[in-house]
């Protein structure tokens, strides 16, 4: 499989910047296994899926994870990554070539940051000196909104709200779980009506998902590992679900790739805590997923990758071509699709 393999055309227009008001609002493309296509909007979703399937989200809670610190004189751009075990922060470094093992970095007149391992292609490791690190955040820190996310002005104050999803609790992702976003306590009313359950885990989506491939060779890409937490009561739950004859149905592709590391080989799911790095690319056997609910992703990313091994390439490709055709709008803004498991 080649890079180029995983291209497409997309009007700059078709980018979303603002999400759907209300957020259910949003427009549903249903990718059916025959390879037909429904267009809907989130509202039906209830309708689309059956008593006893279980939807699965991602409880993380976005951060605001950019950052500025000063090295007496220079600007040191500072996006955060995830959180070792040891309490520091891999992060992401920019204007840091000079930057060496203890520098503080002063980024508030309460807040700095030391770093403890050498800057290598742009990634460090920093320790942040507070007490309560969130709190810092809060007061000296930005969302690290995608860069196809126009905002020449800086992001919006609405945006804290709008790149949250109604599921986040627990606090730690750099970037938005985006399929969460269509959720409402509406549509979550009709779901549970139609008898369609809800398990929670936590996957923090960490910076490297806005990194790009880079290697026409796309087996030749490494991924960013991210933390993730699959309890053994929602294990146990979504074993039960399936059993039951229920269908288990991530909510995003975050939600999809911690159910596939916390799957066994023969689809069982066992509790999860810890780090993972799992690369999904067409060939991948699906263990733990029936159907997928997931947004509209950039081409030639690792998420249409998973996508495409998920639903099949040339579905995924007559996919996104009905959707560009009938004015869908894409990205983490953007409408949603529901797949089937090809």
């Amino acid at each position: 499989m080649k890079l180029s393999d995983f291209g497409y055309d997309l009007p700059p227009e078709a980018i979303a910047v603002v999400p759907a008001r209300p957020r259910d609002a949003a427009r549903l493309l249903h990718v059916r296994g025959d390879g037909g296509l429904g267009d809907f909007v989130m509202r039906d979703l209830a309708g689309l899926l059956r008593a006893g399937d279980l939807l699965v989200v991602n409880d993380t809670k976005v951060i605001p994870a950019q950052l500025t610190g000063m090295r007496g004189h220079a600007r040191i751009g500072i996006t955060l990554d995830r959180m070792r075990e040891d309490g520091c922060w891999r992060v992401l470094l920019r204007n840091a070539r000079r930057v060496r093992v203890g520098d503080v970095l002063e980024i508030g007149p309460d807040f700095a940051a030391e770093l403890v391992e050498t800057p290598q292609g742009g990634v460090g490791v920093l320790r942040f000196m507070t007490e309560d690190l969130f709190a810092a955040l809060a007061r000296h820190g930005a969302l690290a909104l995608p860069p196809y996310i126009a905002r020449p002005d800086g992001v919006k104050a609405e945006d804290a709200a709008d790149y949250q999803t109604m599921f986040a609790a627990h606090e730690g992702a750099v970037a938005a779980p985006t399929a969460g976003l269509h959720f409402t306590p509406r549509l979550m009313d009709g779901l549970s009506q139609a008898g369609v359950g809800v398990a929670r885990v936590t996957l923090h989506v960490g910076a490297g998902t806005f990194l790009p491939v880079r290697n026409e060779d796309v087996t030749a890409h490494k991924m960013h590992a991210e933390r993730g937490i699959l309890s053994p009561a929602v294990a146990a739950r979504i074993n039960e679900a399936r059993a039951a004859g229920g269908r288990i149905i991530p909510v995003g592709t975050t939600a999809l790739r911690l159910l596939e590391s916390a799957a066994g080989d023969d689809g069982v799911i066992h509790e999860f805590d810890g780090e993972t790095d799992i690369f999904i690319l067409p060939g991948y056997r699906f263990r733990a997923a029936d159907l997928l609910v997931t947004n509209f992703h950039l081409p030639h990313s690792t998420l249409l990758m998973l996508v495409s091994a998920f639903a099949g390439m040339a579905r995924i490709k007559a996919a996104y071509e009905h959707a560009i055709t009938a004015g869908y709008r894409f990205y983490s803004y953007g409408d949603a699709c529901l797949l089937e498991r090809a």
